[in-house]
């Protein structure tokens, strides 16, 4: 049961993504656009639902099994970005849409290691927001450590294997080149995720075996 959990809530944030993708397409205003499609880390955050770039930080600190629970998470994820990306596809909405198409030829006219890069800053900044709203206090901290990163992100063109998802579905690209730019983007993704903790384990062990208090 607790696997169906994690897959149900990986659909869940899958679509949660998917509509922060759809107000992001809607904008005309990339800031403004940014800034809403954080609703879709929030809900997820708040929620506590599955998201993958959201979880692969904390490969550090769990046990190997965990790497079952991420797979898990992915699969979910890339399912509830696809259904969301094929149901807008028959609506009116997706009219309004039309933009899609030059962003994921951007994507995919881009050469692997740009995209590799790209995908690891991306990740080391939604480290830094579900870490913020897991050890913030205050609410309000909460939110804007989750809506700046991502807004960031955006605005710098880094690279969101589970945005990308719902992008790829959206244009209608899916063949073998972009599942191997979303695999790509996964491991630069999963990279970026685990730099802060791997380096904040690492050095808190250096500290305590060399005997110093900090």
């Amino acid at each position: 049961m607790e696997r169906l959990r994690q897959f149900i809530y990986g659909i869940i944030a899958g679509i949660c993504i998917g509509i922060g993708g759809i107000v992001y397409l809607s904008c005309e205003n990339s800031i403004v656009g940014s800034f809403l499609f954080s609703i879709g880390l929030i809900t997820i955050c708040f929620f506590k639902l599955q998201l993958f770039t959201g979880k692969v930080g904390y490969i550090i600190v769990n046990k190997p099994y965990y790497i079952i629970e991420l797979i898990i998470t992915w699969i979910g994820n890339f399912t509830g970005t696809f259904l969301t990306g094929v149901l807008i596809s028959h609506t009116r909405v997706f009219q309004n849409l039309s933009k899609v198409v030059s962003i994921v030829d951007t994507k995919l006219s881009d050469n692997i290691i740009s995209i590799f890069i790209l995908s690891v800053f991306c990740g080391m900044l939604m480290f830094i927001a579900v870490d913020t709203f897991k050890n913030a206090k205050e609410g309000m901290v909460k939110i804007i450590g989750v809506i700046f990163p991502v807004v960031v992100f955006i605005l710098s063109g880094f690279e969101h294997c589970i945005a990308n998802m719902f992008y790829f579905t959206l244009a209608d690209v899916w063949d073998i080149n972009s599942f191997t730019y979303i695999i790509v983007m996964t491991l630069g993704n999963s990279f970026g995720g685990i730099i802060i903790p791997f380096s904040g384990k690492f050095f808190r062990k250096t500290t305590v075996h060399s005997g110093t208090i900090q």
